[in-house]
């Protein structure tokens, strides 16, 4: 599709704006005449109506959680109550200004003070901090919590954090950002940490071990009880990955499996809408150790009164600018007093039941490395669904049915993974047509392979060359060469 620098009606006259037909008495006194531009802006001189529909129309090229199914592993990315987003607009929270004086925000710190409490009563763990602003800040927010646990405790040579090979793909890196050596923990036939080869790990160099829970596979770790303990036994600390909590809320507390950190995916599991970039919000439960270590200002509770105290010199400082993405916890608030305990009990449960009843129909035409009770999500593979066809083709092919395509190529420990998770939105007729177009495409790729080489059919861009593209990107629009001698 055409950009709006290229519309066939842009007109290349100078009658974008009108000339002045009064004097510009005063500009000097407020702009700088340095500041000024001497040359004309490169603005398309198009009308209100062309401009609406073109900004409509690739609108409409786009695929979103409200055009239908999308299967995204590990990122839920699922219906949200759309009256949360009108009371994340209220003014009165919408409004507030970052620096207003506590006393003039009473309201919104006695929602975040709540918000935390209940936070807290899922984890089961005693403080929870909001500021992180998404999953992989509350997991580097985790990491700097142990790295303070250490050195005061003198122990700076525990330097390592142990991380299973199913563990999400950003877990390392936050690990490494925050000054830590990562070692990889093998999983073993069943997908899950192989004990053994924890044991081979523990010594005193291991800071602590990064789960996510439930894995990549979406295989809940039976052995987690263990696992935690013998971490602790050696000295180290649990961190629990929560980007999964949909798997299990309201079911199974990590406090009481041994967790240390948790973190939570506000926009993932409570109800924003995910995606596009922001916003996000990621906040951290923490176990009674690490309380102290919590980043600053923290929410304090007297009588009825809120404040925002500082006073806490064992911190590790902040980590968000003012108190985190505040819209994001008006939203999860909302969510939570909507729900109550049975209905985020029933959300666990549409969770798993959708992922289920989708691997029990898929693995019949894809295989299925890990063949057994998932929670959330499940992992296939296309290898070996046809000769010469790969999980891209597969992919690509699952567009022209009018799906996102699932997650593909992770986790690596499966070759050509599909990664599918249903969300717990979803209903039996929508995860039914997922799964024909599914089981079509496993019919073309023997009979038809073409069909799949060559999607996808029906998208605004085809298939790219994507080792061209990674060599030799484009990332800017070429506007001096379409610029001239067309006014801009």
């Amino acid at each position: 599709m055409r950009t709006i620098f290229d519309h066939p009606q842009r007109d290349g006259g100078d009658g974008l704006f009108p000339e002045l037909d009064v004097p510009a008495a005063g500009l000097d006194r407020l702009i700088d005449r340095a500041l000024l531009r001497s040359d004309r802006p490169r603005i398309p001189n198009l009308s209100e109506p062309t401009v609406a529909r073109h900004y409509t129309a690739l609108s409409k090229l786009n695929y979103g959680v409200d055009d239908g199914l999308y299967p995204l592993g590990s990122c839920t990315m699922k219906h949200n109550p759309k009256v949360n987003e009108d009371l994340s607009r209220l003014p009165g929270l919408a409004n507030v200004h970052p620096l207003a004086d506590p006393g003039l925000v009473q309201g919104t710190l006695a929602f975040l003070y709540e918000l935390s409490e209940l936070l807290g009563r899922i984890a089961g763990l005693p403080a929870v901090c909001l500021q992180p602003a998404a999953g992989a800040h509350g997991e580097l927010t985790g990491m700097f919590l142990f790295r303070r646990y250490f050195e005061e405790r003198g122990e700076e040579d525990r330097r390592r954090i142990l991380l299973p090979d199913s563990a999400h793909g950003t877990n390392p890196a936050s690990a490494a950002v925050a000054g830590f050596d990562v070692t990889e923990i093998a999983s073993n036939d069943a997908g899950m940490v192989d004990l053994d080869a924890l044991d081979a790990e523990l010594d005193e160099t291991v800071a602590g071990i990064m789960l996510t829970v439930p894995n990549t596979l979406g295989i809940f770790e039976e052995g987690i009880l263990e696992v935690a303990a013998r971490v602790h036994a050696a000295g180290g600390l649990c961190y629990f990955d929560g980007a999964n909590l949909n798997a299990f809320l309201g079911r199974a507390r990590p406090g009481d499996m041994g967790a240390d950190v948790f973190h939570y995916n506000l926009h993932k599991t409570l109800s924003t809408p995910h995606g596009g970039g922001g916003p996000g919000a990621g906040p951290v439960a923490v176990s009674e150790p690490l309380i102290d270590f919590l980043p600053v200002p923290r929410i304090d509770r007297e009588g009825s009164t809120y404040s925002l105290d500082w006073n806490h010199p064992r911190s590790i400082g902040s980590v968000h600018s003012f108190y985190g993405n505040v819209l994001v916890g008006v939203r999860a608030y909302a969510y939570l007093l909507q729900l109550g305990d049975e209905g985020l009990r029933a959300v666990s449960e549409d969770a798993v039941l959708n992922a289920n009843y989708l691997q029990e129909r898929l693995k019949r035409t894809y295989p299925l490395p890990y063949d057994r009770l998932c929670k959330h999500e499940f992992v296939l593979s296309g290898k070996g669904l046809a000769d010469g066809i790969s999980t891209l083709d597969i992919a690509k092919r699952l567009i022209d049915y009018g799906f996102h395509p699932p997650t593909i190529y992770f986790p690596l420990i499966v070759r050509e993974a599909l990664m599918i998770e249903p969300t717990e939105t979803e209903g039996k007729e929508g995860l039914d047509r997922f799964a024909e177009a599914m089981e079509r495409i496993a019919f073309e790729a023997r009979e038809h392979p073409e069909l799949l080489h060559e999607a996808p059919h029906r998208a605004p861009v085809r298939r790219l060359d994507q080792t061209r593209a990674a060599r030799d990107p484009v990332l800017t629009y070429p506007f001096d060469e379409r610029a001239e001698g067309r006014g801009a």
